[in-house]
């Protein structure tokens, strides 16, 4: 049965699908901030993975353990990390963003990452960058929300 909105029972399902392969990656966008606490929706999982052929070959493996269907082209995009790839053959739709917009590189937004849902998710300083970096219209309006959440969201941490 296709699920059409997040929910972090897809979270727990990759996360462990990628456990188990060995994916390094963590959780981006509206997604990742749902994780950490955020009021929100959004209609898919964004993941943030480590770009090399042999995490996108990891990730491929996941994702066919996940019941998604990879053919030839998308396998390749997956494993040479095309900057943004769309996974729609699935259960879910998952979105694996291996250049994501105003966010350095992987290694440095690693040393940032909140584990304080239990999931490996970019800290929440980080996804408002990538979303102001991206411009677009639904991620400006979206955005005074984050700033709001992530006020919260320290306080609530100290």
């Amino acid at each position: 049965m296709r699920r059409d909105t997040f929910n972090p029972a897809q979270a727990q399902e990759v996360a462990a699908a990628f456990e188990k392969h060995g994916v390094d990656y963590m959780f981006i966008g509206k997604s990742g901030a749902i994780l950490l606490g955020y009021p929100g929706t959004t209609q898919d999982v964004d993941v943030f993975p480590r770009k090399s052929e042999d995490n996108g070959r990891r990730i491929v493996r996941a994702l066919i353990d996940l019941d998604f269907a990879i053919d030839e082209k998308l396998e390749q995009e997956i494993t040479r990390g095309k900057d943004f790839v769309q996974v729609k053959t699935g259960p879910f739709d998952i979105d694996l963003v291996f250049v994501p917009d105003g966010i350095e590189n992987y290694d440095e937004a690693k040393q940032r990452i909140d584990f304080s849902s239990g999931f490996p998710v970019v800290n929440i300083t980080d996804i408002i960058a990538s979303k102001r970096a991206a411009g677009r219209d639904r991620d400006l309006i979206e955005l005074p929300l984050l700033e709001a959440f992530r006020e919260v969201y320290e306080k609530r941490r100290l």
